[in-house]
């Protein structure tokens, strides 16, 4: 998801899609899946800005279904979610549909949350442009850092959120986990915002359990 918020400065619609198309690649090499095509991928890390962006509402309406798919564990269902979401866009520019693809939206990318995950916002507006109220208050239980200084966060009510590749923030955290209260709000496009009580800064994170 942070890779196609890159995409977000491109002007032309069919443009946008091959770049949104693209930033899927990290789960598809984690499924082990052919690659997406290199000119794909490329566009998501140096995206074409300049001139007025078309469709903006189409596309406002693929990257909020797209956030809402973060709620599957399964990658494989993640991705056809995904996929899926992008079906309005392909309407729009002529492209062909598949035959089952409302359906797969309509079933996979707008599960019923489980419990204790975060409610989904009613309201356009709410969905595009996420709100202020916190949905998730917790301290930490235990965090951990990958390689690339993304972290892992387990909270007191029983979640594990991870901080989402591409996200520039950097947590410099070395108390003990339950030191740290930490509230989570809704952000743009289903995307949620990580924030501990008395550091600086929010993160861009997804829940993984």
């Amino acid at each position: 998801m942070a890779g196609a918020y890159r995409c977000a400065p491109i002007a032309s619609t069919r443009v946008w899609l091959d770049c949104y198309y693209g930033a899927a690649q990290p789960v598809r090499a984690g499924l082990g899946l052919a690659p997406a095509p290199a000119a794909q991928v490329g566009l998501g890390l140096a995206p074409p800005a300049g001139g007025e962006r078309q469709n903006q509402d189409i596309r406002d309406e693929v990257m909020a279904s797209a956030g809402r798919c973060g709620s599957l564990a399964d990658e494989h269902q993640w991705l056809n979610c995904y996929y899926a979401a992008a079906v309005p866009v392909r309407a729009v520019l002529g492209l062909s549909v598949p035959a089952a693809a409302p359906q797969v939206a309509a079933q996979t990318a707008l599960p019923p949350p489980p419990p204790s995950s975060p409610p989904q916002r009613p309201g356009v507006l709410a969905a595009i442009f996420g709100t202020s109220e916190t949905i998730v208050a917790s301290r930490m239980t235990s965090y951990s850092f990958d390689h690339y200084g993304n972290f892992t966060a387990t909270l007191a009510n029983g979640q594990v959120w991870r901080q989402l590749d591409g996200d520039s923030g950097t947590a410099h955290w070395r108390k003990p986990a339950s030191s740290y209260a930490v509230s989570i709000t809704s952000g743009a496009f289903g995307s949620y915002n990580f924030a501990v009580k008395g550091s600086p800064g929010k993160f861009k994170v997804k829940r993984v359990s």
